[in-house]
């Protein structure tokens, strides 16, 4: 047995306060080195019978092999057999069949194996680190946390999250936001990678559920579930549209939201530097849901198009004067609205639509009346045919009469 003392004890728990690494990884790790270094000192390659123990009372390791109990003269292998009289030297009650922990450790051994231990115990603390870095952020994906930058690398800000860096990509930041390292930030951590070394975690700053978060964060009711946020759409920076929806009666959505004097949306406003922020009342009803989504602009009327698996579509119609409201800057408000919704919305003015119709009216006239004058003449003939039947024509007689109305009247034109 190798004497090693107190101290392995008093250095495994203080890595594991300031870790997190459990004591029994490090001192199981201790023993593995062992057995390597006595594998590679006895040049052992294969060997399942060899362990190293630890005792903790006597603060001393060593390197046993076990051995089955045979009968005395009937050993073939004495790496994993031991005859009755030998194991009773070591194990006074012993029988054949049994097995017994025969210690091997040899003479010099502590400096070999301490190079060797050293190595190992090294990799393990760094597997045991990298396994808990991995477990931590992995039940933490999906959900927001709070870091400090460091540092920017090739437009990429480095934030530390804790046990380790975190890598925020320059698409999941913020257009024209300036990351000054020291500062603390709260972020999305959107994946975990596993790495050989320690695991890469992508955060983001730009995400919508940053809002979602902050909302859960300011708003008690959207907590306890009353108020429940049904759809959000962001453009980062610049404006966000959130959908809310109170499960009670008598609770309003947006104004739990708001907050009493505008307090709670201030506070998420100034979290997401005085981007704005539209919460719009859900609604299962479509038309409603679009009209809300809409806002601030005003909408006249609103037309399903088409509602089915394959698509959503509607035509909405706005005042004049609300064309330009309605489709934002760049086409932002509709863009929001069509990512809150779900819904492709075309958007006209009052004219357009007027002028459409009207084309539409100028071409119905055009094209119906041949159709109406045609229908006429047919019903014409039909009720002359109809007479004449009744009058016992036929068609010579209509014929040799028309001829003879001819004749006079050509003879009337001569004779003046």
């Amino acid at each position: 047995m190798i004497k090693i003392g107190t101290a392995l004890f008093e250095a495994c728990e203080e890595l594991e306060r300031e870790r997190g690494i459990s004591k029994e990884i490090l001192i199981a790790s201790l023993c593995d080195a062992m057995v390597a270094a006595y594998k590679k000192h006895m040049r052992i390659k294969e060997a399942t019978n060899i362990e190293a123990i630890l005792d903790e009372q006597s603060g001393e390791i060593g390197v046993f092999r076990t051995k089955s109990v045979v009968e005395n003269g009937s050993v073939e292998n004495e790496d994993e057999q031991i005859s009755l009289d030998d194991a009773k030297e070591i194990v006074e009650d012993v029988e054949t069949g049994d097995e017994v922990k025969i210690e091997v450790t040899p003479e010099q051994f502590g400096r070999i194996a301490a190079q060797s231990a050293k190595q190992v115990i090294t990799q393990r603390i760094r597997e045991a680190e990298r396994n808990l870095v991995l477990q931590e952020f992995m039940d933490k994906k999906g959900t927001l946390t709070t870091g400090i930058i460091q540092r920017v690398e090739n437009r990429n800000v480095i934030v530390n999250i804790g046990k380790t860096d975190a890598i925020m990509p320059q698409k999941e930041q913020i257009p024209g936001e300036y990351y000054k390292p020291g500062n603390r930030i709260r972020v999305f951590v959107l994946n975990v990678k596993e790495t050989t070394r320690l695991p890469q975690v992508i955060v983001s700053h730009a995400h919508a559920e940053i809002v979602r978060e902050l909302f859960e964060l300011e708003v008690p009711e959207i907590e306890d579930g009353i108020v429940e946020i049904k759809s959000i759409s962001r453009e980062a920076g610049y404006r966000t549209k959130i959908a809310v929806w109170s499960n009670d009666p008598e609770v309003d959505s947006v104004g739990a939201c708001i907050g009493p004097r505008g307090s709670r949306i201030q506070t998420i406003v100034g979290e997401l530097k005085n981007e704005k922020i539209d919460i719009v009342r859900y609604s299962e009803d479509p038309v409603e849901y679009i009209v809300n989504a809409l806002s601030p602009a005003r909408v006249v009327s609103v037309d399903i198009l088409a509602d089915d698996e394959y698509s959503h579509e509607a035509m909405v119609v706005v005042p004049d004067d609300q064309l330009s409201l309605a489709i934002g800057r760049e086409g932002q408000n509709v863009r929001l609205a069509h990512k809150l919704t779900g819904w492709k919305i075309d958007i006209k003015n009052v004219s357009q639509m007027e002028k459409a119709e009207s084309e539409n009216i100028n071409n119905y006239s055009y094209d119906e009346p041949v159709e109406e004058d045609e229908e006429e003449n047919d019903e014409l003939k039909q009720e002359i045919e109809e007479e004449m039947n009744q009058q016992g024509y036929d068609e010579e007689d209509l014929q040799q009469e028309t001829e003879e109305n001819a004749q006079v009247d050509e003879t009337d034109d001569s004779e003046e």
